[in-house]
């Protein structure tokens, strides 16, 4: 069992040791240490902060834990209840909060939990912030506020309606011209939250839907990642109830994928292309996504007149760039898109609602569409970590290996050559490492990412 302690949140496996696992105790501390900082931020009479979060079952505890730790400092919470990570960060300003609280593991198992934390913009916390809270955390000097100064829980339930009506307003969601397309849509959700928040958003934008595994209890039907060999169940119905094409969320509605209209997969890669080859066809301007997104981004917005640039994995690198760049759109490979004038988050219900326009528009079909843009094809494949493996030197090794080609070490070791990629990085979230290739056809980024791997057991004597 395993907990991850990082500048994005805590995350780790409910149960088990304090200090080893996600236990109620490690929870409070890490809680106590976010309100503790947040109201350093500000010498202020009344602090706020939003909490929600995903189905899981582990996530009622979590979320009363969580909140009551912050009602213990004396701060005031609004408590959103089952919600989705991109609603919790809209919610964050629009209530004037300090901060922002999900209770999330993404697309972790069901026995996985984590505290996603914001700022008071809804937005992740940068690497300096992270960095004191998990100092502060460990800390035997936190305060607690007087019985008279506690803090109290407000519920607001209204938030993923409030989500949808900022969608509905938008002059990118053409709400009529979705209508007139008369879709039919199968929906995957995982049995989250997004079972609640996407069939909402499509029954608005008159989109008839077909619910697959949309019962948000938590229990999660097949692994909550949205990759193709996990998605058998979907692909199927589509073409058995002639839909127009799947959505498929991870539990906490941050991450896209889509399947056309034959039950093949779109592609979450090209979730972002496709959003972005929309956007860019009305507003010109830059994008970014991370080391480890597919160079079809940069090629469409390169069409587009645009200038495309590429930061560190983590939403909150992507959004730095897209800030420093000015870029209109953005986010990451494995389906995540950032738009801007919404939020700067990844947003699965502006995702879909950008899409749906796109397609309603260019009157064709999803397989269509993805002929449209070019031809990448990646193949993602990890190394579990054991206590013994020293990665970073192993990434030194690969770095000499290929100084010759086109180096980059923001993130890892990604090496660019003329035809295709590969991106070595440890992951954030879970002990592995991550071997990203990409290449003009699936062989080619398979045998990479066969070779990598094999010249990485080698160096580390496997």
């Amino acid at each position: 069992m395993t907990l991850i302690k990082s500048i994005s949140g805590i995350r780790g496996t409910i149960g088990g040791q304090v200090g080893e696992n996600l236990t109620p105790i490690d929870a409070v501390k890490f809680a106590a240490a976010y309100g503790t900082w947040i109201k350093d931020q500000l010498d202020k009479d009344e602090y706020r902060v939003v909490v929600g979060r995903d189905a899981r079952i582990s996530g009622e505890m979590m979320q009363q834990l969580v909140m009551n730790t912050l009602v213990g400092l004396g701060i005031h919470v609004i408590d959103l209840g089952l919600s989705t990570t991109p609603t919790v960060e809209m919610a964050v300003p629009m209530e004037h909060a300090d901060g922002g609280i999900i209770l999330t593991a993404s697309h972790n198992p069901k026995q996985w939990n984590a505290l996603k934390l914001l700022d008071e913009k809804g937005e992740f916390l940068n690497g300096e912030e992270g960095a004191k809270i998990l100092e502060m955390a460990e800390s035997d000097t936190l305060t607690f506020a007087e019985v008279d100064d506690l803090g109290e829980i407000s519920v607001n339930d209204a938030y993923i309606d409030l989500h949808i009506d900022e969608i509905l307003d938008s002059k990118w969601v053409d709400v009529e011209a979705i209508k007139a397309a008369n879709f039919k849509v199968v929906v995957d959700a995982v049995n989250s939250t997004g079972g609640i928040a996407i069939p909402r958003l499509l029954e608005e934008l008159g989109v008839e839907v077909v619910k697959l595994y949309c019962e948000p209890n938590g229990e999660f039907p097949h692994n909550p990642e949205p990759l193709k060999e996990h998605l058998g169940d979907i692909c199927e119905l589509v073409v058995k109830e002639k839909a127009d094409f799947g959505i498929v969320v991870d539990p906490d509605v941050d991450r896209l994928a889509f399947i056309d209209e034959k039950g093949n997969m779109f592609g979450e890669e090209y979730t972002l292309v496709a959003v972005a080859d929309y956007i860019l066809g009305k507003e010109k301007g830059n994008t970014v996504s991370n080391l480890s997104s597919s160079r079809a981004l940069r090629d469409i917005t390169e069409k587009h007149g645009g200038t495309y640039q590429a930061s560190a994995v983590g939403e909150v690198n992507v959004v730095t760039l897209m800030k420093e760049t000015k870029a209109v759109i953005g986010g990451e490979g494995n389906g995540g898109i950032i738009f801007p004038e919404f939020h700067y988050g990844r947003d699965s219900l502006v995702g879909s609602a950008l899409f749906l326009t796109h397609l309603a528009e260019k009157k064709i079909t999803v397989s269509q569409l993805l002929e449209e843009y070019p031809a990448y094809f990646m193949s993602k494949n990890k190394i579990q970590l054991t206590p013994e493996l020293d990665v970073d030197a192993i990434l030194v090794e690969m770095e000499k290996k290929y100084a010759a080609e086109e180096v980059s070490t923001v993130d890892g070791v990604k090496i660019d050559f003329s035809e295709n990629w590969v991106h070595l990085r440890k992951s954030n979230t879970e002990p592995i490492i991550r071997i990203y290739t990409e290449a003009k056809s699936q062989q080619e980024a398979d045998s990479l990412a066969e070779k990598i791997m094999e010249e990485i057991k080698t160096i580390a004597g496997l």
